[in-house]
């Protein structure tokens, strides 16, 4: 036990000599990894960098066992989630050959110690923490979204009533926001701009994006422009109805949190409760209460 505990120590403080060695000589990465670090350099830690670097070589092994749909359905959750700190899909198998290697160590030197449950749970922490940054991100970016769009359309409304171009008028509003809203306009424009035309590029922004309010935009824009129906007043619809939307997303929420609550209330609370009224009793069964008034 003792020498395989040994074994396991000196494979671990072999790997971070490797990976020191490995970052300072600047090793040659894959070409997806060699952009997230260039330009996502100061959207990460020092710490995530490291880990990066240290996890380089083993990216494209990981990635080649993952095979070519689950690869694809991490590229679409990556633009789901924007991209966060500069993540990318090399970078992901990067991080997950390092957390699965460090989580695999340390769940070996918890077993060894006789820690069974420990051993499970850093071990699947360190197999799927990278999923869960992921799915955090898309939640936020979600959020994030529906919060901003019913008003980003009530301001773009009115600068293409004041006379702007839709394009333009998309262009100038977007520059004012800041935000994952406005990065996925920049995105869409650019493709614009590409020479991919509006409809498909409104597409992709749909499909990069799992929000009903986004999906609702995309579809009346495309409807009112087929229809012919004034964009203004599609505009001026479609932030009325997401905002309806919302309230009644709101009022959903708040159903189901009354029985969430009671259920908490009778599961824990009303019973803790029956408890320590018991013990009390119990404990002053045998109180004398003449004695406590001195009488």
């Amino acid at each position: 036990m003792e020498l395989l505990l040994a074994a396991v120590i000196g494979l671990a403080v072999l790997g971070a000599f490797q990976g020191i060695r490995m970052y300072r000589a600047d090793a040659k990465l894959p070409g997806d990894l060699a952009i997230a670090l260039e330009v996502g350099a100061s959207r990460t830690s020092a710490a995530g960098s490291a880990i990066d670097r240290l996890g380089m070589p083993y990216a494209p092994r990981v990635l080649s066992m993952m095979g070519p749909g689950r690869v694809a359905r991490i590229r679409r959750k990556l633009d789901m989630a924007g991209n966060p700190r500069g993540l990318t899909v090399d970078r992901y198998a990067a991080r997950r050959a390092v957390y699965g290697g460090l989580g695999i160590l340390a769940a070996l030197a918890m077993l060894m110690n006789g820690q069974v449950v420990l051993a499970i749970i850093l071990l699947v922490y360190g197999l799927f923490w990278t999923d869960v940054i992921i799915r955090a991100a898309i939640s936020r970016r979600k959020d994030d979204i529906d919060r901003t769009l019913p008003d980003f359309l009530d301001v773009l409304a009115v600068v293409v009533s004041a006379g702007l171009g839709f394009r333009q008028a998309l262009e100038r509003v977007a520059d004012k926001y800041t935000g994952p809203w406005s990065d996925e306009l920049r995105i869409t424009l650019r493709q614009m701009d590409m020479g991919v035309s509006r409809r498909d590029a409104f597409d992709q922004l749909r499909k990069r994006n799992e929000s009903e309010q986004v999906s609702m935009f995309v579809s009346a824009l495309q409807q009112g422009e087929e229809l012919g129906a004034p964009i203004v007043e599609t505009l001026i619809q479609i932030a009325n109805d997401m905002r309806r939307t919302d309230a009644q997303n709101a009022r959903r929420r708040a159903s189901k949190a009354v029985p969430k609550a009671t259920l908490i209330v009778t599961s824990f609370m009303l019973p803790g409760t029956m408890i320590l009224i018991a013990v009390g009793f119990y404990y002053a069964a045998n109180v004398d209460i003449n004695e406590i008034f001195g009488s």
